[in-house]
This record gives C-alpha cells, structure tokens and sequence, in this order.
C-alpha cells in the first residue's frame, strides 16, 4: 500500500529555528500578520518576509498560494516557503494550504512554523492527501515526499487531534491504490486477498466463494462473471464498535474489469475499466479508516467481485437471471452488469444482516458522466433523511454529491416482456433506471442511498487533494456520516 507521508508534531523553539535544515514554512495572513515564529525568521532573513509579503505578487496571491524564498540568509534552511492564508481558515481553505505545501516540498524535508495556528490537523490532513503517489508498476519510484514536522506550541495535543485524520488518509490511500491498479494484478483472487488483510486491523473478514454463492442462489452476480476465467467472489467486512445494535452497511460494486461483455464496449480508453471496482474501493476504504479510528459504531461492508469478460461461457443478451431475492430479470445488455452485481449483495445484505440503513456505492452509469460531470456524484434515494444526512456530510468534507430524482413513472423503461424487469431501459434516463432497477431490491422499509460515483472516482486531472487519477472521493464522506450519525 502506499504509504502516508511522515507527519510528526513537535514543541516550537524559536531560538532554533537558524539551524533547520531542508524547508520551512511560515504562515502569512492578510496585511502580512505574522506569528511569533515568522517573525523570528524575518529577523533572522533581515526582513525577507516582509519584502517577500508587501510585493506585487503577495498582494495577488490567493489564500493556499506559496512563495518560494530560496537559499535564504540567515537559516540553515534551504528555502522558506510563504503560505498566504485567510485570516480566519475554514477547513477547505486549511486543506488546502496543506495540498499546496505537499506540491511544493518535492522530497526535501519539510518544517511548519505553526504555533497557535487553528486547523493544523486540517492542514496535515490536505498534506497528507495531496502527497499521493501511485508508483507500483514504475522501476523508477523517485525518492518519494520527505518527512513533515509540525511546529506547534502544544504538540501532544495537536497530535491528537490530527490522528483520525491520518485514519481518515490511510483509508483514501488505500482506495486509491485499488482504484488504481490495473486489472492483471488486482485479479478477483488479489482484490479478495487484499480485504482479508485487514482482519490485523480488528475487521472481521468473510469471502463468499462461487459455491457459496450458487448455493445462497445469486444468479444475478455470478452470470456476470462467468465469462472470465478470474472467480467471482463477495466478501464481507464487519466492524463491530458499537453496542448491540444492527449495523449501518456499505455495499460497493467491484467489478475489477469491464469489457461489456459480449456488449462489447468501443476499444477507445476501455483501458479506463480497470476503475470499475471503484465503489467496492471506497467501501474497503471506509472499512480501514474506520477499524484504525477504533469507531463506536456497527458497520458491515459487503462488495461484490467479479470480471465481466466475452467468451463461449459469458452470458448474453437474451438471457433471463434469477436473483437472489427471487426476481427474474431479462439481459439487454450484458454492459449494464453492475446493477445486477449489486442486485444480489443489496438483498444478501438485508437478509442476513437487517441493517439499519444502507447505502451502495458504484460505477454505474456514463450517463451519470454527461449530467453532472466529474464535479459531483449522483445521489438517489428512497428516504429524505438518509440522503439529506449524505449531502450534509459531502458537504462537510468538500466532496461534491448531487441528489437525483426517482419516480415509478420510470419503472415502465425497464418492464420486460419476458421476465419481471430488463436490466436496461437504454440511453433515456440511463442513471435514473439504473437507481429504479436498485431499488426492486431494497425491502419498503429499508433506508437507502445509491451513489453513482462514475464521475468522480477517477479522473484525468489533478483535484484540490489528489493527482490525477484515483480520487478516493467518499471515503471521508461516509466516515463523517458515521461519525455524526451512528456513533455511540
């Protein structure tokens, strides 16, 4: 996995500050207001600072920008870094400042002048974020970031503060390391392998073979991966914090390459399909963080694992599937086959376990790509309250998410002929009868959310707090959702 950069906090002692190595970092808010430790150093620099701060360019800068003073007299210090900041910092704005000294440290170590600075936990939070470097399938790994110090004037308690989020970190990392990589290495088997691992973590970890599977009558989940040679799997994480109550649970979609099946997808970026299994990713991602935060509450996280793969024992357009719970369903299109992975985890999940509430996670739907972008992620939902808990705490965590409209006037698109639904009501609504087909396995009383993550789990740009690529998006929202929710 790869790793959080290092991050320690120690106490401040400015009397040192000339014998630093490597780079500082001082804090400036608007007007040039310095704290006591940046303003050792402008004295030590013969007021560099203020000269650096009352320019042109200061004066331009946004807050999270940073001015680069390079080899400057007085310090040991190879550059001091100039981070302008807003007088008050939110935790976007805190985050960010973090994310932009992650961008400018390179590999040289790296030393904040914090001292009663608000929000460094927010601050090493974005740096840690930000810090990301997926390099497995490199020979050349570069040096990697170099080790941060946090100089602070109550170090224990900073620390403190600062290690949910370096839960919270290790679990996007972890998202993104599977998210990322490429199919031939997170074969069904490794993705399966990967979770139990985390039964160190005090997860207890279940998977759910195809014998399992045929015998618990999933038709649903495994037609989609019998045309590869990789077995189709579910596993089933728990973490039980909380007291006796039933647990919340994250099912995710996993599908760790999508060739459309014998629908098969257009040749152009198919390469892109190694992020198919991006739900399954965030729910895994989730699973970590909140086994190394040692949360109070019950969560159970179910994935569904599987290759969607043409060949003469792939399923086809035609078939009819019996699921889980009993339905049939008539295949259109064998590229529409997350709903189906989904069908059967969503009914196994209420089944065995009668969760409090669930909500899924998937790559579902391109059409969800045209509506809203790579901005913000599809909501839909059965319940007000559920989802509007969500959207407050995506909200909260600067992770787009936009509610979606569901209505039985669009069942009619996905009425089959043949069979009790088709699993495609084509290009018309295509997100929205992807969440209708969903919800025909989810029980009346059951509270749910579906997150239709296609557009925000990776991407070709950088983000605020990730290079391009895997974004881990979800992960600290549904951790905060747990947090303020279902905590004890």
């Amino acid at each position: 996995m790869t790793q959080i950069a290092d991050i320690r906090f120690d106490a401040i002692d400015t009397e040192a500050l000339a014998d630093i190595t490597g780079l500082l970092a001082v804090l400036i808010g608007e007007g040039g207001k310095m704290n006591a430790a940046a303003r050792r150093v402008n004295t030590l620099t013969r007021k560099a600072l203020t000269r650096a701060i009352e320019s042109e360019a200061f004066a331009k800068a946004k807050p999270g920008d940073v001015t680069r003073l390079s080899f400057p007299a007085g310090l040991a210090a190879d550059a001091v870094l100039i981070v302008k900041t807003d007088p008050k910092p939110d935790q976007t704005s805190a985050r960010r400042i973090g994310a932009q000294l992650a961008k400018a440290q390179g590999k040289h170590p790296l030393s904040i002048l914090l001292g009663k600075a608000a929000r460094a936990e927010d601050i090493a939070l974005g740096l840690a974020l930000r810090a990301y470097n997926f390099t497995d399938h490199k020979t050349d790994k570069g040096d990697g970031p170099g080790p941060v110090t946090f100089l602070v004037d109550d170090a224990e308690a900073t620390a403190k503060l600062a290690a949910p989020g370096m839960a919270i970190a290790e679990g996007v990392f972890f998202t993104r390391d599977l998210t990322n990589a490429p199919a031939n290495v997170l074969t069904t088997d490794d993705f399966a392998a990967r979770l139990a691992a985390m039964q160190e973590l005090g997860l207890e970890v279940e998977i759910l073979e195809e014998d399992d599977l045929k015998k618990l009558g999933m038709g649903a989940l495994l037609a989609v991966g019998q045309g590869s040679a990789s077995p189709s799997k579910v596993v089933v994480m728990q973490w039980n914090g909380g007291g006796d109550e039933a647990p919340f649970a994250l099912v995710g979609k996993g599908v760790v390459f999508d060739t459309g099946g014998i629908s098969l997808k257009p040749g152009a970026n198919m390469e892109d399909m190694t992020m198919d299994m991006g739900g399954a990713g965030v729910v895994a991602g989730v699973m970590r963080t909140l086994a190394l935060r040692k949360a109070k509450a019950n969560v159970v996280g179910l994935v569904g694992i599987v290759e969607n793969m043409p060949s003469s024992t792939a399923y086809r357009p035609g078939d009819v599937l019996t699921s889980m719970k009993g339905d049939t369903i008539e295949v259109v299109n064998t590229d529409a086959e997350g709903r189906l992975v989904l069908a059967d985890v969503l009914w196994y999940a209420q089944d065995r376990f009668k969760p409090t509430g669930m909500i899924n996670l998937a790559t579902l739907t391109g059409a969800m790509l045209v509506a809203l972008g790579h901005e913000n992620a599809g909501v839909f939902s059965n319940s007000d309250d559920l989802s509007a808990a969500f959207l407050k705490a995506a909200e909260a965590e600067n992770e787009g998410a936009w509610r979606m409209p569901m209505a039985k006037a669009y069942d009619k698109m996905i009425d089959s002929h043949i069979a009790d639904m088709k699993n495609s009501g084509g290009r018309l609504a295509g997100s929205i009868t992807a969440a209708q087909f969903l919800k025909r396995f989810v029980k009346d009383d059951m509270p749910w959310c579906h997150l239709d993550i296609a557009g925000v789990a990776s991407i070709k740009s950088e983000t605020a707090l990730a290079p391009k690529g895997a974004t881990g998006w979800g992960v600290m929202a549904l951790n905060r959702l747990i947090a303020d929710r279902y905590e004890q």
